[in-house]
């Protein structure tokens, strides 16, 4: 697994422990970072991603809502919704990412971790952004 994945992995990890628990993303990133427990050190990649999804978090949750047919944000499985905050924060707001990649990578996440209706839903979703990325972005 390469590192960058791995990175996206555990800030898929941080994300989604944030969102089960009802607390703050950044205080528990902040918590991972000074005692990162039996895991290793979060990688500084972790902590791009996740403080890069929080500071465009609005703006990416109406993107995500408005073209998630059939979905609200509340109703999509928690792997999901940070699967698909992860691949729209790299499609938008994150030049060193090819749009491909963010796409497959955030596909693989849900393969790995959610549902099989999942890599099918997050691809197509993802797929809509980067199509709709020059409107998006400005």
């Amino acid at each position: 697994m390469s590192a960058r994945r791995k990175a996206r992995k555990r800030a898929l990890d941080v994300l989604f422990e944030a969102d089960q628990r009802g607390t703050g993303a950044l205080e528990l990133l902040a918590a991972r970072i000074a005692e990162p427990g039996t895991e290793a050190p979060l990688p500084q990649y972790s902590v791009d991603i996740v403080e890069g999804v929080l500071g465009q978090q609005e703006r990416i949750d109406e993107v995500l809502s408005t073209y998630a047919h059939g979905w609200t944000l509340d109703r999509m499985p928690a792997v999901d919704r940070a699967a698909l905050r992860i691949g729209t924060w790299e499609i938008l707001f994150n030049d060193d990412v090819p749009d491909a990649v963010a796409v497959d990578e955030a596909v693989e996440l849900t393969r790995a971790l959610s549902t099989d209706d999942s890599p099918g839903y997050v691809n197509g979703l993802l797929g809509r952004v980067v199509d709709l990325k020059p409107t998006l972005s400005t």
